[in-house]
């Protein structure tokens, strides 16, 4: 009788998952140990990576950076596969535009880049301090810090929201005297510092995926690390990365298509009878189309969006249900959405005197708290947003950054509502500025033209259900620690473990990591993880 080999599935094709499938398909004499194949329910490899076109240009509809460049495995497959130099123009990281950065508000004032950077130096200070990065010893901080103590007794509960906004009130106690001078016609000194503080928040929003500040944790914004070095994009595109990591793989290993609805597995009950599987195999897949595959282990790569979807009791996702601490630490985590928005700039923009090849690296400055002063044709969903530039210089493809809710209405939108909106807030931007070379005022307010649009729809994609983990008020490193932790724990199962499938459920993915969550390293480094656990378990001579 010929004795069946473990089989090991990994459901999702993204980042992690491939990478487990690289590790654990090119380990020496692995064929004979195990079978193994990867079940992605898209129609493409890649998950949170993908590298489209738009408007000629390539473009990143996820991931874009890479975050450090020293011993980041990622720059290191990105070098080893020359996807970091190309001859044709690609979407660069925002400093490559700084020559031509530009902070202007909703009504057309161009502000003086000394304030920007005044404001610019004392958010980012305040943001390294709750880093761990910053000066620790910074008498700002520490007094902004005390005074949270005072008035809650401690700071286990603080938000990054809260740290921030609280700063800003040190800040504007610093210049008390100058609050209310009129800088430009409806804008304060004070009410200016706001605007552009609130810039910065939103710009945070986005780099943290947290919709509101107010529930990023502060004393979380310490566990994050990154890669020192450059931060880079990839020239021939992210999805090169994906793509040399799946090109070992043999036909057929992965199977596209092939969305799991329900994962079967065999719980701490160890004295239970097992009724899942074939017989011998503890873990049972059911898919969409009906059909069901039989495991071993099986390694989980999908979002945390997902499995926050996933333990919700009608779900039925995974049944058992997973154990309390795994379901305490998925509900505890932050997922936010963070979409790009691409938009081609008309041809027609030319004829009325806008020099559309020269838009520039924009921050946006928008009144805050007196609603009365809000440009009312600028629509609420963009008041938000942070940026808008062209994706590298001169390019006719223009980038913006939506957050949070924002970001999942404009998931909404038709084409012509977004492109008229966004039309209507440029022109409101720019009318008086620089770039016109038409001094009609009443026909630059409607001059600015977008012709084609592109959204992310990260938020309400059913694959993925949002963008990246933060560690959200409430929850802790420790989360992310149980995020990894694989089922059943077997050493609690004492005489009853030889009937106990061990490793039947493995987490793999972004928000399994401690330090690198939210990144494509980091990701990549728990694919790494878990496949080194599941070849220790079938003790590999060489992990």
């Amino acid at each position: 009788m010929v004795t069946q080999k473990p089989k090991i599935v990994i459901i999702g094709a993204g980042i992690s998952g491939l990478t487990a499938a690289n590790k654990l398909y090119t380990t020496k004499n692995s064929n004979e140990l195990f079978e193994l194949c990867v079940v992605e329910g898209g129609n493409r490899i890649g998950g949170r990576i993908f590298t489209s076109e738009f408007n000629g240009d390539q473009i990143e509809m996820g991931a874009t950076w890479i975050h450090g460049i020293e011993g980041n495995p990622i720059y290191k497959i990105a070098q080893e596969i020359n996807s970091l130099e190309s001859n044709k123009p690609w979407e660069c990281k925002e400093g490559k535009l700084m020559d031509k950065k530009v902070t202007i508000t909703e009504n057309g004032y161009e502000v003086n880049s000394s304030l920007v950077k005044s404001i610019s130096v004392f958010f980012n200070k305040m943001l390294a301090f709750s880093s761990g990065e910053g000066n620790f010893q910074d008498e700002a901080c520490k007094e902004i810090l005390e005074s949270f103590n005072l008035e809650n007794g401690s700071i286990k509960n603080l938000s990054i929201g809260s740290f921030l906004r609280k700063g800003l009130e040190f800040y504007w106690n610093l210049k008390k005297d100058q609050e209310n001078v009129e800088v430009f016609d409806k804008w304060s000194r004070k009410s200016l510092e706001e605007g552009i503080f609130a810039m910065f928040e939103n710009i945070h929003r986005h780099y943290s995926s947290a919709g509101d500040l107010g529930t990023l944790d502060f004393n979380g914004e310490s566990q994050y690390c990154n890669f020192p070095g450059d931060e880079l994009t990839i020239a021939k595109g992210y999805s090169t990365v994906v793509k040399s990591l799946a090109s070992v793989l043999p036909p057929g290993l992965i199977q596209l298509g092939r969305k799991v609805t329900k994962i079967e597995w065999r719980n701490d009950d160890c004295a239970s009878k097992f009724e899942n599987g074939d017989g011998t195999k503890p873990v049972k897949l059911h898919f969409s189309d009906g059909s069901v595959m039989h495991a071993d282990h099986v390694i989980v790569t999908v979002s945390l969006g997902v499995l926050k979807q996933g333990i919700h009791d009608d779900s039925g996702f995974f049944s058992p249900q997973l154990p309390s601490f795994k379901t305490e630490a998925i509900s505890r985590l932050g997922f936010g959405v963070v979409d790009k928005l691409f938009l081609q700039l008309s041809s027609s923009n030319e004829e009325c005197g806008y020099d559309g090849m020269n838009f520039p690296y924009l921050q946006m400055v928008f009144h805050q708290s007196d609603t009365k002063l809000f440009r009312s044709k600028i629509p609420l969903w963009i008041r938000r947003t942070a940026l808008i530039h062209p994706i590298y210089p001169k390019s006719s493809t223009i980038v913006s950054w939506f957050a949070g809710k924002e970001a999942l209405e404009m998931e909404t939108l038709g084409d012509e509502e977004i492109i008229d909106g966004v039309s209507t807030t440029m022109s409101q931007f720019l009318a008086n500025s620089k770039y016109f070379k038409n001094s009609d005022s009443a026909t630059a307010e409607s001059c600015v033209k977008f012709s084609k649009v592109l959204k992310c729809k990260w938020g309400t994609d059913p694959l993925f259900l949002g963008s990246y983990t933060h560690i959200a008020v409430g929850s802790s490193g420790d989360d992310l620690d149980s995020m990894a932790e694989p089922l059943p724990k077997v050493e609690n199962c004492g005489e009853n473990s030889k009937n106990f499938p061990p490793l039947q459920i493995l987490f793999a993915g972004e928000a399994t990591h401690r330090c690198y969550y939210s990144t494509t390293h980091g990701a990549y480094l728990t694919g790494i993880r878990e496949a080194n656990r599941l070849l220790k378990h079938f003790q590999c001579v060489d992990v």
